[in-house]
């Protein structure tokens, strides 16, 4: 898609600096301090024109949100959105997602969202995908234990390549849903991608999954059964 240049947006960005954060990488673990407030914080990536994170962060006042969108002509239509909604929740970031580590400390997000990411379709592309393997590791590092990701698209081929994507790194389907606005789900907040898609009667691919609660709990569990192989040999002894 073709996007229309906006000369200005760079300068309005900047005169919004409580809103779209200048130097994210100055506040990694300190997201927090950033809001105000120790709520829990999730995450979207490709924020686009931010009709979701205002959405959603009107419906949950309760969790503070942060959009990333690389583009400067896109995130500042989020950010007129943003100042409209007055929302203390909401923060932007006008940044690559390929650097997530940069931003965020370990543990510090919730949740991720991944709403209509560009599919990639080339296979020469595949590593561009933000459900390869590698996107899926910064994603795991920045998560809480047990962080989830939600993705929505109307991409059957991306859809597809991202489940498989999601099992062999070892993720938990939690919820998978073919035709979403066919479905009962509740609570659904679209993003301008998913109206126009859906009044093309294009079907809405979405699913929920999940880290494991693992890798801390089993190298603990194999440093106790270390300990307890050499209490055994001393004992013999």
């Amino acid at each position: 898609m073709r996007l229309r240049n906006k000369p200005w947006a760079k300068e309005k960005i900047q005169q919004y600096p409580q809103f779209v954060i200048p130097d994210p990488d100055e506040h990694k673990g300190k997201w927090r301090v950033v809001f105000g407030n120790d709520k829990p914080i999730h995450l979207e990536i490709g924020t686009g024109k931010g009709q979701f994170i205002v959405g959603i962060a009107q419906l949950h006042p309760d969790i503070n949100f942060i959009g990333i969108e690389l583009q400067e002509s896109v995130i500042v239509s989020a950010l007129d959105k943003v100042i409209e909604a007055d929302l203390p929740n909401v923060k932007l970031l006008n940044v690559n997602a390929n650097r997530l580590t940069d931003y965020f400390a370990d543990g510090e997000i919730e949740r991720i969202y991944l709403n209509f990411s560009d599919p990639w379709p080339k296979n020469r592309h595949e590593k561009r995908r933000l459900t390869y393997k590698t996107f899926l590791k910064a994603y795991e590092q920045i998560l809480a234990e047990g962080g989830e990701i939600h993705m929505k698209t109307d991409n059957q081929g991306l859809f597809e390549y991202s489940l498989v994507s999601f099992s062999q790194y070892g993720l938990i389907l939690k919820n998978v849903n073919l035709d979403l606005h066919n479905s009962d789900f509740q609570e659904n907040v679209m993003t301008e991608y998913e109206e126009k898609f859906s009044k093309k009667g294009n079907r809405i691919y979405r699913c929920e999954v999940q880290f494991p609660l693992k890798r801390k709990d089993e190298d603990e569990e194999r440093t106790e059964n270390v300990f307890q192989h050499q209490e055994s040999k001393q004992t013999v002894i």
